[in-house]
């Protein structure tokens, strides 16, 4: 059963190979044996690519928590790597830094980086849930609600809701508080956090 079990996995193993891959395979036979190294010097430079470029947001990653400089040399890390998956790490972590340094403003360059270049609707969710609590801080009421309604991912819409509900009570538009709380408990109704700002509603009301 070991044997047959193993024999499978090299087959799916194969198909999954010939799916991703037999496209290129194709051309590279069509295209003969001067065709096929070039494919190959193809991959290969780009394998080297990727891993330069994991060298450098290491390094830069290092240099940023160091200061000034360092937050510089992450800047010129994401304006040389904008089209890879590291910008937008590098981006999240010099959001971090920057509201550790209460550079809001900073911090929200970054995000919006991130929205406008994430692949991912989770990431993108991820960036607008953090700008929209950024611009409560800054007391961007309308333009923290408008970053809430653009959380698309379902994963994030109880935490959006919980955004909203965070505005109104800054406004102190409590019934809209309380309908935006009630919405986030629905799907996360065991958050205590959640329900203690649901319940501290009546006293912020009539305070």
């Amino acid at each position: 059963m070991e044997q047959y079990e193993t024999e499978e996995q090299q087959v799916e193993a194969i198909k999954r190979f010939w799916k991703e891959n037999g496209l290129s395979l194709v051309i590279g036979a069509l295209l003969g044996l001067g065709g096929l190294l070039g494919w190959r010097y193809y991959n290969d430079s780009q394998i080297e690519a990727k891993e330069q470029a994991s060298f450098a947001f290491e390094k830069a990653s290092e240099e940023l928590i160091k200061g000034e400089a360092g937050f510089g040399q992450a800047k010129t890390f994401i304006e040389s790597h904008s089209d890879t998956g590291y910008a937008i790490l590098m981006a999240f972590e010099m959001t971090q830094q920057a509201i550790e340094r209460k550079d809001l403003d900073e911090a929200v360059k970054q995000l919006e980086f991130v929205v406008s270049n994430a692949k991912l609707s989770a990431v993108q969710s991820i960036a607008q849930l953090r700008l929209a609590r950024i611009q409560i801080e800054q007391g961007e009421f309308e333009l923290a609600l408008a970053s809430a309604n653009k959380v698309s991912d379902k994963a994030f819409i109880a935490q959006s809701q919980e955004i909203k509900g965070d505005v109104y009570l800054a406004q102190q538009l409590f019934d809209k508080a309380r309908a935006a709380y009630s919405a986030a408990l629905e799907t996360n109704e065991r958050d205590q956090v959640l329900k203690m700002k649901l319940d501290n509603l009546a006293v912020a009301a009539n305070g």
